[in-house]
């Protein structure tokens, strides 16, 4: 597994032979392996350009969202199609992108539960999605079904406002019984979104979400939600921390999501006050960068080698070459938490907001599998004296994901198409180390 990327190597000669000072290669077990599994409604994201007219014609509401049945949605298509007006078209799914992402940024596997169409015809959406799709994404444990897919229609209006028309096809249609316990037990972390857990009654994804968590409790697999919009948050908070206390182990969520979930409008005590419902946190905060909030326990927290810093809490960074841990598995629980302001400034130009917290957790999700490999392959290595959760500290994990996030505002896709260019360890690591 690549982590995080290409490391770069000091050779010494003579290169044909080993160091005689150096420890025995250890031998690698090719049978275990980390994965991340996740469940998502598949969807393809479809942008285009209209005029007010064309929405009028099929009856959408500027600046608004809107459901449209599978008829609509095909009539709507093929006017898109005959004007030419269609721009970009993706893979989407909050789910889907940040396992795809994962896939490339650690070359291996990941696996994606949810539906597909059974008959695939060249072109058509569901071909789009397979191909916008990193082969490393374990496809075959999607559920088959007649009919389209999940479609989202982001439609640019005349004054570049955005309208969206949502067919949610069979995107919703996942039975519990398509969920594999052995998949979910053998997981390094289950993902899923806040999407799933609002499906009403005839849509059975829900049901096939709530059986993934059991089975993800059952054998101690953390359960990492992204909470989607502020709006689905926002109509029923403390259902949502009751949840969140009672089934998920990893939180991400943007800044006004966060503020929705506790009403706290500072991303730092917004991530503080999650800590109460759960062990890990991440916060995206747009242009002041990304918050992380966690558990050490205090016999193996790290001091930070960098400039304090004073936000809602005092000096809040002082332990964030710390590696996150799940509370129950401290001693002595303490908070730690780190900040990191957007990579390079951000870029120059955004060229697409959409994914760029997929991105960020695609690379904690990295870090949390290269800890679980890690520890598969070397259980009596000095990085798992105690027992934890990330691979890296606080500080490095905000990094990766910070650098990852800022290679998704500078594309167009919310997916990557390739990994991130090769780097140099950081003082902190050599730093961990010792």
């Amino acid at each position: 597994m690549k982590f995080p990327g290409k490391r770069k190597s000091k050779h010494y000669f003579p290169v044909s032979q080993r160091d005689p000072l150096a420890l025995p290669e250890p031998e690698i077990n090719e049978a275990a392996g980390a994965y991340i599994v996740g469940i998502d409604q598949t969807l393809v994201d479809i942008e285009a350009r209209v005029d007010d007219a064309f929405l009028a014609r099929h009856g959408l509401s500027v600046g608004h969202s809107m459901l449209v049945d599978a008829d609509a949605a095909d009539r709507l298509n093929l006017e898109l199609m005959e004007q030419a007006s269609i721009t970009h078209q993706f893979a989407g799914g909050t789910v889907g992108n940040t396992l795809h992402n994962y896939s490339v940024l650690a070359d291996d596997r990941s696996m994606l539960l949810g539906v597909m169409s059974s008959s695939i015809s060249i072109g058509s959406h569901a071909y789009r999605y397979l191909c916008n799709t990193s082969s490393r994404v374990d496809l075959n444990y999607l559920q088959g079904a007649d009919g389209a897919m999940g479609r989202c229609f982001t439609l640019i209006g005349d004054s570049g406002e955005r309208t969206f028309a949502i067919s949610p096809g069979n995107m919703n249609q996942l039975k519990p019984e398509c969920v594999p316990e052995d998949v979910v037990a053998g997981a390094s972390a289950l993902l899923i979104t806040a999407y799933l857990l609002r499906c009403t009654a005839y849509e059975p994804i829900m049901d096939a979400t709530l059986v993934a968590i059991a089975y993800a409790k059952k054998y101690q697999v953390p359960v990492v939600l992204t909470l989607g919009t502020q709006a689905i948050i926002a109509d029923r908070p403390e259902w949502w921390q009751d949840f969140i206390r009672e089934n998920v182990t990893i939180l991400a969520m943007n800044e006004e999501e966060a503020c929705a979930l506790t009403g706290c409008t500072e991303p730092l005590a917004a991530a503080d006050a999650a800590l109460a419902w759960t062990d890990l946190v991440i916060c995206t905060a747009g242009p002041d960068g990304l918050y992380m909030a966690g558990y050490a326990d205090t016999g193996v927290k790290r001091e930070t080698r960098h400039p304090l810093l004073d936000g809602a809490l005092p000096a809040f960074n002082r332990h964030e070459f710390s590696r996150a841990m799940r509370r129950e598995a401290c001693e002595q629980p303490e908070r730690i938490y780190s900040h990191i302001k957007p990579y390079m400034g951000g870029p120059g130009k955004i060229m697409n907001t959409n994914g760029a917290g997929d991105g960020a957790l695609a690379a904690v999700l990295h870090d949390i599998a290269a800890n679980v490999y890690h520890r598969q392959q070397l259980p009596d290595s000095t990085k798992h004296r105690a027992s934890f959760l990330t691979y890296s500290s606080l500080a490095q994990v905000c990094k990766y994901a910070n650098r990852v996030s800022y290679q998704v505002l500078n594309q167009h896709s919310p997916r990557l198409t390739r990994g991130l260019p090769e780097r140099e360890d950081s003082l902190e690591e050599a730093y961990w180390e010792r």
